[in-house]
């Protein structure tokens, strides 16, 4: 007889079956990233985080999970909910707490609802609903959906879009046969942005996290908590969660290095799935021309090249990625308003933003960098 459970925490739960359930080796919800962030002071309730997740047993064995979150804020969501907070509570009510299924900081696609059937599938929608209206909550939301989970999710639920600007493999096989594919000032401006880097006499090279030692991973994590500095954010993963990263996951992390006399000056760190290379984060104590393309996005699309790697998810944001290959690719979020007038207010603004989100995606693609731009996959 199956049953649902809700864990605090993951320290219960076996973490090969958990990783059993994921298919495509998506590292954001791996067993070792989840409970590495709840070991490591990653996930607290003064950042906003207090772990939730909805697991599905039958005796010992996991049949489905969906890792889960009560939020107080929005932070580290990336789907941005801030104006339907603040219309909720101006109107009164309370939008926080909220039950946040996704992947903690990290805009990256990926499953989430861990299962092998569409029918246990839905068990687990339900099953969130469910559970935000036990606790009285304003709402549940399930962020960065991959397409093959959105139909276990009726017309309840509230669709919403985005775009991330995504780099796709078309059977390259080396980094100049990819070049050959853009207009010529593109590919010019790539080959100059390459030299710079290239002639600072900085060291650069792509280098696998089993083999960063302990010193490398206290300089990468200065590193990461300077890019956060810089922009006023709170960097919430810790030095602990790093060596972390690179103890369990080991090779399916990569970080791009530049070295002065055997010193990181620089880097950008990735995260490797079966078929995908995701870029997370960027620190650098150099001002070198060309250096953050290089270390971004060139040697994360050669590294996919090298290993016969799909797609190239670099982040978030950022319409200059286009100019690197980077076309725009749509993400998906759903979400229960449990007030169903605040749940029509919602659904009627998000009418008007999926029009505006479209003519966005015309605009961008008015200035693809390929001279014949490829189909989307």
């Amino acid at each position: 007889m199956s049953e649902l459970r809700v864990l605090d925490n993951l320290a219960s739960v076996d973490a090969a079956q958990w990783d059993a359930l994921i298919d495509d080796g998506n590292p954001f919800v791996s067993y070792a990233f989840l409970r590495g962030m709840e070991e490591h002071g990653c996930l607290r309730r003064d950042y906003g985080w207090q772990a939730h997740h909805l697991v599905i047993v039958d005796g010992d064995r996991l049949i489905a999970a969906a890792p889960a979150y009560l939020k107080s804020n929005s932070h580290g969501e990336f789907v941005f909910d801030f104006a339907w907070a603040n219309a909720f509570e101006r109107a009164g009510g309370d939008y926080y707490p909220k039950l946040l299924c996704a992947a903690p900081y990290s805009p990256v696609p990926g499953p989430r609802l861990l299962a092998r059937s569409e029918e246990t599938k839905k068990l687990l929608v339900a099953a969130l609903v469910a559970e935000t209206e036990r606790l009285g909550l304003s709402s549940v939301h399930v962020n960065f959906l991959l397409e093959t989970d959105l139909p276990a999710f009726d017309e309840r639920w509230l669709q919403r879009f985005d775009w991330q600007f995504h780099w796709h493999n078309r059977g390259y096989r080396h980094f100049e046969a990819f070049l050959t594919g853009l207009t010529g000032k593109k590919r010019k401006n790539i080959r100059q942005e390459r030299r710079q880097a290239s002639e600072s006499g900085l060291q650069i090279a792509m280098e696998a996290g089993s083999t960063i030692g302990e010193g490398d991973w206290r300089e990468l994590h200065a590193l990461y908590e300077t890019t956060f500095d810089m922009k006023g954010n709170h960097a919430a993963m810790t030095l602990p969660f790093f060596r972390h990263l690179g103890r369990t996951l080991g090779d399916r992390v990569q970080v791009a290095t530049a070295r002065m006399e055997g010193r990181i000056v620089a880097m950008a760190l990735f995260m490797v799935g079966n078929s995908t290379l995701y870029g997370r984060y960027w620190g650098s104590l150099v001002e070198v021309q060309g250096l953050h393309f290089e270390l971004c996005y060139y040697l994360g699309i050669e590294f996919c090249i090298a290993n016969r790697l799909q797609t190239f998810e670099p982040g978030a944001q950022g319409e200059h990625k286009m100019a690197r290959g980077f076309l725009p690719t749509r993400t998906h979020s759903r979400h229960y308003l449990m007030n169903e007038s605040f749940d029509t207010a919602v659904r009627n603004a998000l009418v008007h933003e999926a029009r505006s989100r479209e003519a966005y995606y015309d605009e961008l693609m008015e200035h693809s960098p390929y001279a014949a731009t490829p189909a989307q996959p």
